[in-house]
């Protein structure tokens, strides 16, 4: 692929409401926008979100490897995140110049909206069921808490009162709970009917621990970050499903791989519209594979943010996620909002979870 230019740029997008995890509370999440271009003009859009605070690569780290990548078409030795952005933009170059939607030049014969989960941040019990309440009022019937941050029974108690009995309810502690806090906690959850737990600890072999002695069944997140360990993680009895987001696993060619192992399902790495549009179109080739883990998935994300770069872009519509029409992803840029939240020397903040 003999590109004409290629175009890097780090920006952010504000939150609605700071972002509370057990890994930290953002008000902002910065991503990097690749922009490459061949030559006849026609363009190809990627994103990387950094997960420096997981111990990957940090922002600046991601930058400098996408503004270093040649023009040969190799991807070469780059972080998970910036490998993700090359393929994405690939595809999408590849397939404004087929004509065709990212999904079909993945190999799928069709596309389908996307049921997605609603996603609770930690809080007070109130102020979770508020959440709750919001977005079930839009029509969402999954909910995922993140948990890890003050009296987690309580909030899952408040989660379940506010959603219902019928809608599904997962928790995600992002790896912060002990085997022996975890199997405990999760003991106590099974009432509320939980659909599973995302992360409760971290370690492939730890996970084992808890899904063995727990009674709920567990997605690995963070403890599975690449093919490799998806192997490991099958051999084990780690996990009953992988969450998969783009930037953590290198981008769609390891997600494929990762949901020929283990049922896999899409998350939001707080992505931008570029890379909650590569998410959707890949669900599609997931869900035509037979790797789709069969449960709602979690990129609904943008209604967590205040503003966007975009001005076409995935739609949500209750819970469900909506391709734009056209080739390719089918996003496009508002230059002016780009501009806006372009990333400059002093304009920086809290960068992962």
């Amino acid at each position: 692929m003999r590109l004409a230019s290629v175009e890097v740029i780090a920006y952010s997008l504000p939150f609605r409401e700071p972002y509370v995890t057990a890994r930290g509370t953002l008000d902002r999440r910065e991503m990097v926008l690749l922009r490459i271009r061949d030559g006849d003009g026609v363009e190809g859009l990627g994103e990387a979100v950094p997960l420096s605070l997981r111990g990957g690569a940090a922002l600046e780290t991601v930058v400098r490897e996408l503004k270093g990548w040649g023009d040969d078409g190799e991807i070469g030795p780059l972080s998970p995140p910036a490998r993700c952005a090359v393929e994405t933009a690939a595809l999408d170059l590849q397939a404004r110049v087929a004509g065709v939607p990212a999904w079909r030049e993945l190999g799928a014969e069709s596309a389908r909206p996307v049921a997605c989960n609603a996603t609770l941040t930690a809080g007070a019990p109130e102020a979770v069921a508020a959440q709750a309440e919001e977005w079930l009022a839009d029509g969402f019937e999954t909910f995922k808490l993140k948990v890890g941050i003050g009296d987690d029974e309580q909030q899952v108690a408040a989660a379940r009162e506010a959603a219902g009995d019928g809608a599904a309810l997962r928790v995600d502690a992002n790896g912060s709970w002990t085997v022996d806090e975890a199997v405990r906690k999760l003991r106590a959850m099974r009432k509320t009917g939980l659909e599973f737990a995302e992360e409760p600890v971290h370690g492939l072999e730890d996970l084992a621990r808890v899904r063995a002695a727990a009674g709920v069944r567990i997605a690995a997140d963070e403890s599975l970050q690449d093919p490799r360990e998806a192997v490991e993680a099958a051999a084990l009895g780690s996990c009953d499903l992988a969450t998969a987001k783009l930037s953590k696993v290198g981008g769609l060619g390891p997600l494929f791989e990762i949901a020929a192992q283990i049922p896999t399902y899409l998350s939001s790495a707080l992505d931008g519209p570029v890379g909650i549009a590569a998410a959707a179109h890949a669900a599609q080739m997931l869900r035509e594979s037979g790797g789709d883990a069969g449960v709602a998935h979690g990129l609904a994300t943008q209604r967590l943010f205040a503003e966007t770069i975009a001005s076409v872009e995935c739609e949500l519509r209750g819970p469900m996620l909506h391709i734009p029409e056209g080739p390719g992803l089918g996003v496009d840029i508002d230059e002016g909002a780009l501009e806006r939240h372009r990333l400059r020397p002093g304009k920086r903040g809290p960068t992962s979870t």
